[in-house]
């Protein structure tokens, strides 16, 4: 059995593990030369619903990268504006520590690497064509998932936000993003909210080295810090373009909030640089992701695939999808959930064996069954969907999915009878 997955994010690294995990040889291919993706910028996790998520996904064993990100973690139970108990990453350190972890597992990985062109046979895919430097690779496979993102590449950040701003993903270096599911002929889902196409990224990192002394030592000591701004400085009017919507609170729009995730991670989709230098402690501020921050951010969930509860594409028989790439979803946890299932039902259908659901009783069941069916509707398709915050966390609340509790999540995973599913063969 061989699984080919293209898109090294958090997504395709989960469903990498979980593939070779059901005992699959497992190809992953990256078109940049670092894994994670936006996870190099991202670092948040557990806050809100998304500790349920990843203690639901630890009781289905499917929490390995959940436990290397727990022990890469800055600081745990911090609290800001509409979020509690949230973890946050090294982003510095964390892609080595997951790379590592791969290869040690066996999983073959694929750097600066460029699929092109697909090879169909009927409905199934039967090969990928890559390119690295002047080298053509054929990369053959019995099934095969899609976890290239959404975002850009340059022309769609021009056309639909405030141009490249060079982001974390580094198009201009390495080529834009290339969609899997399109280069199969598939028909893509474009995300659209009124008059705005896809979303901006919803934040920006900041060098820590060059903001004032008290703010660093704030940072490191409680992890975040939050500053109240004046009205006549705030960078107003851009809650509604944010992707990740679990943000968009009026808090985030009067004060500047900081993270510590290694950098200062700003919590706004730009903020100009300017102006941001007129506050006290930032006089010397400068960002790290997008480079252009003062500017703009990357544009996302332009290319999304049409798919089932199973995370199979519409169309074609052996292809996957997860991550961003199987809809509206924000977040690293959202990403790990769907690459996990999406690598696990892959084996299975090499196998001719039914795909597994998860169950509407499981948040990680939930999300993805409900964001299938509100990506149905004009109105759905302006939302986005993640455990942490937004329409989606105020479902699991009404409907008792969210629990801090370990006992009492693992309980509801053994009653779903799936306790330890993803390390079953």
């Amino acid at each position: 059995m061989r699984v080919v997955i293209v898109g090294g994010g958090w997504a395709g690294c989960a469903a990498s593990l979980a593939a070779r995990k059901q005992g699959a040889e497992v190809c992953l291919i990256e078109r940049t030369d670092m894994l994670l993706g936006t996870g190099l910028v991202g670092g948040i996790m557990r806050n809100n619903g998304r500790f349920t998520a990843a203690e639901e996904m630890i009781a289905l064993g499917g929490g390995e990268l959940f436990q290397l990100i727990d022990e890469n973690t800055l600081h745990r139970e911090i609290d800001f504006p509409g979020h509690h108990h949230a973890s946050l990453y090294n982003v510095a350190t964390m892609e080595p520590l997951v790379r590592r972890f791969l290869l040690e597992k066996g999983i073959e990985i694929h750097l600066t690497t460029r699929v092109d062109e697909v090879v169909r046979k009927g409905n199934l895919i039967g090969a990928v064509l890559s390119k690295r430097e002047k080298d053509r690779i054929r990369f053959e496979g019995d099934a095969f998932i899609d976890a290239t993102g959404t975002a850009g590449p340059p022309v769609n950040c021009t056309k639909y936000g405030n141009g490249c701003v060079m982001c974390i993903l580094r198009c201009p270096s390495f080529g834009g993003r290339v969609g899997l599911a399109a280069k199969a002929g598939v028909q893509e889902i474009i995300g659209r909210k009124g008059n705005q196409i896809g979303a901006m990224s919803g934040a920006c990192e900041l060098f820590k080295e060059s903001l004032s002394k008290e703010i660093v030592d704030s940072l490191n000591k409680k992890g975040v810090t939050i500053i109240p701004l004046p009205p006549e400085i705030r960078s107003e009017g851009k809650l509604s373009i944010k992707a990740c919507q679990q943000y968009a609170l009026p808090e985030f729009e009067e004060n500047l909030i900081l993270l510590d995730t290694g950098h200062a991670k700003l919590m706004t989709p730009f903020y100009p640089l300017e102006t941001l230098r007129k506050i006290p402690g930032f006089e010397n501020a400068r960002y790290e992701d997008p480079y252009a921050g003062g500017l703009g951010n990357s544009i996302r969930y332009i290319g999304m695939a049409p798919r089932d509860q199973s995370l199979k594409v519409q169309g074609i028989e052996n292809l996957f999808c997860a991550g961003e790439k199987a809809g509206l979803l924000v977040g690293h946890t959202e990403a790990i959930v769907t690459g996990t299932l999406a690598g696990y039902n892959a084996v299975r259908k090499i196998k001719r064996e039914k795909p597994l659901l998860l169950p509407p009783t499981l948040a990680v069941g939930d999300v993805i069954s409900f964001t299938l069916e509100q990506m149905k509707t004009e109105e759905g398709l302006g939302y986005k969907y993640t455990f942490s915050g937004s329409i989606y966390f105020e479902r699991m609340r009404e409907r008792g999915l969210y629990s801090t509790e370990k006992i009492e999540i693992e309980r509801r995973v053994e009653q779903a009878g799936l306790t330890g599913i993803f390390s079953k063969k």
